[in-house]
Order: structure tokens, then C-alpha cells, then sequence
């Protein structure tokens, strides 16, 4: 079993006594037999894709002859860490069929098939079987290579490290690396609705590099250096760049006008950008035609699957679908700066343009989302937890306190602060709130009357000097710890 990034299996084959050519033809038509889809063809060799099924996302098999030996490469184009012992089951049958067809074919038939064949040689120029300079999944030579920015490979790193870094020092600061709590996420630059828009827009920027936790940190780091690894040669430096800050802003602003109360974080949004970036350029002819139906299967399955898995919960989905989205757009117009690559002027005039509408875009949805009375509520739920607490004083009294005054404190102190809680609690639910908050304020309604209900049959309790009420007192007290449950979480 092949572990690692972009796991594969290499293995050279002997010509034996076949000249090149024949060579080529018996395995041109081994693969045939085999049902790959070929797609380049030169004098030296050819690439071909297995088919897509249940236990692979389709590899990468690569068969290129030089002097008496044949190289053949197996790699997955998914984004799987394992293979399963898939690309070394690739070559095993292919070489078990292609010395079945050794004797199939005269050798008057494989010089007619060859010279049929040449015709559909892409050129020395496009072959890239011949170019010399490894891709760059290629350079990635060992592990701390993937932290290394290189030619084809610099700003992915780049972001990697960024983000890396930032979780190390909240780590260092005392952040959980397993399950932060929501305070030390929003103290760090998190997303969220009520305090985003209380003028704190950075929060679109700053939340594309946090994380909520150690496992969701590497499973996005390994995204984006998939991602990264395919999209930036194609891209280059700037155009990835702008690409990942951009549908992370776009992310962020879908989160922020969907969600009421959920706390965003992550690169998720920014990735799902890039590969919605991706996913157009494969619909175009900028990437290499044998390797664009392999690759959109990978990449549609991903996309997919990580959005379905989102319905389940406790994932932003908004954010993923407003990168994705944006990716797409950002992705389909590059196209005509990424046909005439040389020509700066329509790259960064197609750059500036989209990060003008982005951003513009951005800031009307930030403008027109009406922020939650927060502030306001804040104040007054102060004043409700300070009447609250006076309240209750009439159980801190001493036990020998006399009847008189027990009576004088519930009726002056204790039954007017819950009233005045009644009426601030019914203020306060008519401000623009998320419904979870005007849901919570039936309950502290519900809780205050139970409390007015609780003293007056104290009061009379005590008044009349009977311990008839007291099973009334135990049902209603047992009411209010339920609904205590219910505010605090507890069960």
C-alpha cells in the first residue's frame, strides 16, 4: 500500500527483444484492453486513466520508454493520502495483459498499427513525457519540503506556515488545540454576527486563519496543499494569492449573512474558493485534455462530498458555498489573462477589477445586513441579573428572623424586583434579536413567574402559619431548576 501525498507506485519494464516501437503498440493496446482512458500519445510513451469506481477516484499511469527499458508510473489524481496497493494492482495488470499480448500481434501488424499511430504523436514541444523539470507535486521530496516555497510551489507554503503559526501561538497562549471555547475564538478574530457588525469587519480577514481545533487545522492544511499543488503553476504567485483572499472574504460575508449566532473560523471558505477556481479552469482548454476528466471527477467527489457532509451540522456550509461559488466566477475570468499569460497588463487589469467588485460586493452585503440590538440587550440583561440578586436576598436572611420582617422583604423587595424583571424581559423581546435570544426570553419570562408564584405562597405560607403550601412550593421550586438547567446547559 502507497502512503504519502499523491500516493504511487514506479516500476520499469525490460523491451526484452521488442524493438521501441512494437513495444509501444502491444502497450497502447494492453491499456485499451485494460479500458483506460489514453489521452497523450508520443514516440515516447503514453498517459492513460483508470476508470473512476467505488475504490478509486482514477490514476495517473504514465508508461515512458527510454532506450531498452520502460518507466511506468501509477499515481492517484485524488486527494487520498492511501492507495490501497491500487496503483501497484495497476501495474500488475498491466504487465500480466500486456505479456498476454506479446504474441497477439505479427510483427508485419504492429508496423502497420505504428505507422496508423503517428499521426496522433502530440509534438516534441508538447510532449511533456520529455520535459525535463519534475511537476510540482514532483518536487515535494520529503515532509518538511511541503513547508518550502519553490518555483510553481511559493505561496501555498506561504499560507500553510501563516496559518500553522497563528495556531501555535494561540496554543502558546493558552488556547485548547483540541475544542477552543468560543470566547478565546472570538478574542482571536473569529466571525461573528453580533460582533462583526458592530464595526469590526476585519473579522471577514482575520477568521480565514483560525482554526477551531488541531484536527480541523490539518484537515484543511492538506486540502490546501492539495489544492495548491495542482492550482498555483497554473495560477502563478499573484493570481493565487488574490484568489485565496478573496473567496475567504467572500466565504466570510455568505457565513455572516446567513448565520444568526454561529462562530466562523477557518480556511475552509478561501480552499473551497480555490477549488471552485479550479473546477471552471477544468471546464476550459487550460489544462491539458488527458487530464481533465480524471481530475474534475477528483475534484467534483470532494467538493461534494465536504459540502454534503455539511448538512449534518456544526460545519459552516454558508462559508463553503460562498467560496466555491466565488471560486467559479474568479476562475472563469482568468481565463483570457491565463490564455496570454505574458501579457501583464490584462492580468493585474482583471485582478484589480475583481477584487474591486468582490470587495465592493462584500461591503454593500456587510452594509445591508441589520445588526442585532446586542448592545442594548447586554445593558439590560446587567440589570436584570443585579434585580435578580435582590431578589433573592430573602433567603440569605438569618433563620431567626422574625415572620414580620421575612413578610416585609418578600412583599417590598422580592415580589417587586421579579415584576420589574417580568417587565424588562418583555421590553427586551421586542428588540431585534435571533430567535435562539427570543426563545431564551420565554424562558427567563416563564422562570421570573414562577419565581412570583413561589413567594406568594411563601408569603402565605408564613402569613398563616401552615405548612399546607409547602408540596405547591417544592412542585413550582422544582420548575425553576429545570428551567435554570435549561439557561446554564445543565442537565
Amino acid at each position: 500500500m502507497a502512503f504519502g501525498f499523491s500516493p504511487k507506485h514506479i516500476q520499469e519494464i525490460s523491451l526484452e527483444n521488442l524493438s521501441h516501437e512494437q513495444f509501444l503498440i502491444i502497450a497502447l493496446e494492453t491499456a485499451k484492453k485494460l479500458d483506460w482512458n489514453v489521452g497523450l500519445i508520443s514516440e515516447n510513451g503514453f498517459i492513460a486513466y483508470t476508470k473512476f469506481s467505488m475504490s478509486s477516484f482514477s490514476e495517473e499511469v504514465k508508461v515512458k520508454i527510454i532506450d531498452r527499458t520502460a518507466i511506468m508510473k501509477s499515481e492517484c489524481t485524488g486527494s487520498q493520502m492511501a492507495d490501497w496497493g491500487k496503483n501497484k494492482e495497476n501495474i500488475t495488470k498491466f504487465i500480466t495483459s500486456f505479456n498476454e499480448n506479446r504474441n497477439v500481434y505479427s510483427e508485419e501488424e504492429l508496423a502497420q498499427k505504428y505507422e496508423e499511430l503517428k499521426p496522433s504523436y502530440v509534438s516534441k514541444e508538447e510532449d511533456i513525457l520529455n520535459q525535463a523539470p519534475p511537476t510540482t507535486k514532483e518536487k515535494l521530496t520529503g515532509f518538511l519540503s511541503i513547508f518550502k516555497p519553490t518555483q510553481g510551489y511559493f505561496i501555498t507554503p506561504i499560507l500553510i506556515n501563516l496559518n500553522i503559526a497563528i495556531f501555535i501561538l494561540m496554543a502558546v497562549r493558552g488556547v485548547n488545540i483540541f475544542l477552543p471555547d468560543n470566547e478565546s475564538l472570538i478574542s482571536w478574530g473569529a466571525n461573528f454576527r453580533p460582533v462583526t457588525l458592530e464595526g469590526e469587519w476585519w473579522r471577514l480577514f482575520t477568521c480565514c486563519f483560525l482554526h477551531i481545533g488541531i484536527f480541523h487545522l490539518l484537515m484543511n492544511m492538506y486540502a490546501l496543499l492539495y489544492i495548491g499543488l495542482l492550482l498555483e503553476p497554473h495560477l502563478g504567485k499573484t493570481r493565487f494569492l488574490t484568489t485565496y483572499l478573496l473567496t475567504g472574504i467572500a466565504a466570510s460575508v455568505t457565513s455572516l449573512w446567513w448565520h444568526d449566532l454561529t462562530i466562523s473560523a477557518g480556511a475552509s471558505g478561501a480552499i473551497f474558493g480555490m477549488y471552485g477556481v479550479f473546477l471552471a479552469m477544468l471546464t476550459t482548454n487550460l489544462i491539458e485534455k488527458s487530464a481533465r476528466k480524471a481530475l474534475l471527477t477528483s475534484i467534483a467527489i470532494f467538493v461534494g462530498y465536504n459540502l454534503l457532509n455539511g448538512l449534518k451540522g456544526g460545519i459552516d456550509n454558508a462559508a463553503h458555498i460562498g467560496g466555491l461559488i466565488s471560486g467559479i466566477i474568479i476562475g472563469y475570468s482568468f481565463v483570457p489573462s491565463l490564455k496570454e499569460n505574458e501579457n501583464l497588463k490584462l492580468k493585474y487589469t482583471l485582478i484589480a477589477i475583481l477584487s474591486a467588485v468582490i470587495l465592493f460586493t462584500s461591503t454593500l452585503v456587510y452594509k445591508n445586513i441589520t445588526p442585532y440590538e446586542f448592545t442594548k440587550y447586554d445593558a439590560r440583561m446587567k440589570e436584570f441579573v443585579a434585580w435578580e440578586s435582590m431578589a433573592l436576598e430573602m433567603f440569605k436572611m438569618p433563620e431567626d428572623t422574625p415572620n414580620e420582617k421575612y413578610l416585609h422583604e418578600i412583599k417590598t423587595r422580592s415580589l417587586y424586583y421579579w415584576n420589574e424583571n417580568i417587565k424588562l424581559v418583555k421590553e427586551v423581546d421586542i428588540l431585534n434579536l435571533p430567535s435562539p435570544v427570543h426563545e431564551r426570553n420565554k424562558k427567563l419570562l416563564k422562570y421570573c413567574e414562577f419565581r412570583v408564584e413561589s413567594c406568594n405562597l411563601i408569603y402565605k405560607a408564613i402569613e398563616e402559619n401552615t405548612q399546607n403550601y409547602r408540596t405547591q412550593i417544592e412542585d413550582i421550586n422544582k420548575q425553576i431548576e429545570t428551567i435554570i438547567n435549561e439557561l446554564t446547559g445543565n442537565k
